[in-house]
């Protein structure tokens, strides 16, 4: 399936200084490209009304169903300019795919995967004036909601697809420095039968009096408990999580419904097999982590994610003290699959999966 965009270039796109100015520090999420895409969905037409315009407010009607019934999905991704000069992204279609099982959740509808990469496709040549050269990359966020003016607990049967895009840098204020992490003895970020493999805005929202919790205690980011029993390790509010032993084993929990199947955990998971490194996707205990941890078994840890792709952990606290994991820094072995990972990503390595999606 395909569909005829219509094409509104931006009248004042930002100029080149400012342009530049923005892209030697982008920071992340804070400044916005020229451009968006839409694309409309409707019970009675299907998809339709595609467009690529100048990024600019909705207007929606206050009785739109997403702002009282939260229908609203997401997706995380990133363009990445490397020293070759081509545009790339990353495992695009592992996205669409992702978008769609969230929809199914929600009970959204699924968008065909050639549209989705077409409209990404077409946001990304619009504004790759945008995309950082160096560390730097063009995050990409589709997400669709439902605007339906209705008051009463059904699916709605009108909806809004749209892609913005923005420069970035480091995710963490560290840069590549491990991060502190609180476990949070209060909170869950999700239970079996609920929404916690789909990305939708609900289970951020869910987290964050969690996660400020967190920023109370000094903490980067805060790490969830299984629902159940409270003593699985599960993921912390927005991203995987992976434990690296002293014989170079790796343990990351397993996907049971209540954690997000990251890509760049199923990328990570396939590099490391290449490399040689046993890997399993078992439950860990926080306990077993806290215990392993002071016996040295525990060699590294680290979170990963499209946003801040990979993240070694330092420190881990909790009310009932703190704990260090090795020497408290990113590891060696944390660094060489964030290496190897990002090698990929801007074409800088052999892409043995054929993950990499050019677009120049």
């Amino acid at each position: 399936m395909s569909l005829a965009f219509e094409l509104t270039p931006h009248p004042s796109p930002v100029d080149t200084k400012t342009r530049a100015r923005i892209l030697s520090n982008p920071g992340f999420g804070k400044h916005f490209t020229d451009h968006m895409i839409t694309i409309r969905w409707t019970a009675e037409a299907g998809w339709h009304d595609a467009q690529l315009m100048p990024r600019g407010p909705f207007q929606i009607d206050p009785a739109a169903s997403v702002l009282h019934y939260a229908q609203e999905i997401f997706e995380g991704m990133k363009a990445y300019r490397g020293t070759d000069g081509r545009i790339r992204m990353f495992r695009p279609q592992e996205n669409a795919r992702r978008f769609n099982q969230s929809a199914m959740r929600m009970a959204m509808p699924e968008i065909p995967e050639d549209i989705f990469l077409d409209a990404v496709g077409r946001l990304v040549t619009a504004d790759e004036d945008w995309i950082p050269a160096g560390s730097g990359s063009l995050y990409l966020r589709p997400f669709m909601f439902a605007d339906d003016a209705f008051l009463g607990v059904r699916p709605a049967s009108s909806y809004i697809f749209c892609i913005i895009a923005c420069p970035v840098g480091a995710y963490f204020k560290g840069g590549d420095s491990a991060i502190r992490l609180w476990v949070t003895p209060d909170y869950i970020r999700a239970a079996p039968g609920g929404t916690g493999a789909a990305k939708c805005g609900g289970n951020y929202a869910g987290s964050l009096v969690a996660q400020r919790q967190a920023i109370a205690q000094d903490c980067d980011q805060v790490l969830f408990l299984d629902a159940i029993e409270g003593r699985w390790v599960e993921e912390l509010g927005g991203m995987n999580i992976f434990f690296v032993f002293d014989d170079h084993s790796i343990i990351t929990p397993p996907l049971r419904g209540t954690i997000l199947p990251g890509i760049t955990r199923a990328s990570l998971l396939t590099i490391a097999a290449d490399l040689g490194m046993t890997i399993s996707e078992q439950p860990y205990s926080f306990s077993q982590w806290e215990a392993d941890a002071a016996s040295g078994r525990l060699r590294e840890a680290f979170a990963c994610g499209t946003a801040a792709v990979v993240a070694g952990i330092g420190t881990v606290a909790s009310p009932t003290g703190q704990f260090t994991i090795g020497e408290g820094t990113t590891g060696s072995v944390t660094t060489m699959l964030r290496d190897a990972l990002m090698n990929v990503q801007r074409g800088e390595t052999p892409d043995r999966h054929r993950w990499v999606y050019s677009l120049s």
